[in-house]
């Protein structure tokens, strides 16, 4: 199994796929004898049959279908690692993933990287985001998924190294007319009371909230569950509940909507992001320029 090579599996996929050995020679420009002994070779290293020969071509074993999968995953890496490392024939290029929260994605993240991407030096260079919870964001960094996460500075960051970001600053949402509405700052134990609208369980946020509430001996009353703030703060705005967002996230839709920030005045309720990644050695080049543009981004005004 440790001499498996990559044409061979190649070949493999497309007899998988195509049901045809004679069309796949054909296709690569390789006689069907060559192919046959490569498939016969991969049969006798893995020690069970992967194909099915049948008169009108050939089909994969319960076996077989198995290893085209595992094909299928291994092409597709190399695939990319073959693009990636193209990218760098001239200048700095590549294409950097990033897994983070749902705060920072609604909050600074896409003019960050917006910025960055607007300097002519990094012209070559793309970035894509994706979504994901706290410990989604970490585990995905671990396996490799992406190259950079970005989430709340309490997740287990273990194994990682960081640098810090941004922070955000945790406030209780209500419709004008809601009496949490009329403070000028509250406590989080002071509004268990009222129904509240709720962010998936595995949401930093709803994390930090239900730590909190069950340090008070209570639970939070959910009256409506939804995916993201945009849809949370459309429900206060329709005065059914109210939510703790991100003050940074509400202040934009409170100016036309009629609905009132209120400061929450836990220690918690500041909360700090990090930027992660396996190891500064192991970035691409693009990936540490991105970092190091972040890490600036997230120092204090005059920092």
């Amino acid at each position: 199994m440790r001499n498996l090579d990559l044409l061979t599996l190649r070949l493999f996929a497309a007899v998988c796929e195509q049901r045809s050995i004679a069309r796949v020679a054909e296709q690569e420009s390789i006689v069907g004898s060559a192919i046959s002994k490569r498939l016969a070779q991969l049969e006798h290293a893995v020690g069970t049959p992967l194909l099915v020969r049948k008169r009108r071509g050939v089909a994969p074993t319960p076996a077989g279908k198995t290893l085209l999968e595992h094909a299928r995953t291994m092409l597709a890496s190399v695939g990319q690692i073959e693009r990636d490392m193209a990218a760098y024939a001239t200048g700095i290029r590549g294409h950097v993933r990033m897994l983070v929260t749902a705060s920072v994605m609604a909050e600074s993240l896409a003019d960050d990287v917006a910025a960055f991407l607007q300097d002519p030096a990094h012209r070559d260079i793309q970035v894509s985001m994706e979504e994901r919870v706290s410990p989604e964001v970490v585990r995905g960094i671990h396996e490799g998924s992406a190259s950079i996460g970005i989430c709340w500075d309490a997740a287990d960051l273990t194994g990682l190294e960081t640098c810090a970001y941004r922070s955000d600053h945790l406030a209780v949402v209500a419709h004008d007319t809601h009496p949490v509405a009329q403070a000028s700052s509250v406590c989080f134990a002071d509004v268990l009371g009222y129904e509240f609208v709720s962010m998936p369980a595995l949401s930093a946020v709803q994390v930090l909230l239900a730590r909190a509430a069950a340090v008070e001996g209570k639970a939070l009353a959910h009256r409506v569950l939804v995916s993201n703030f945009d849809a949370a703060l459309r429900v206060v705005g329709a005065n059914l509940a109210i939510s703790v967002v991100p003050r940074e996230v509400a202040e934009p839709f409170a100016l036309t909507a009629p609905v009132r920030i209120v400061p929450l005045s836990d220690s918690w309720a500041q909360r700090r992001f990090a930027v992660c990644y396996r190891s500064s050695q192991a970035l691409p080049p693009c990936a540490r320029l991105l970092v190091d543009h972040l890490a600036r981004a997230g120092l204090p005004a005059g920092g």
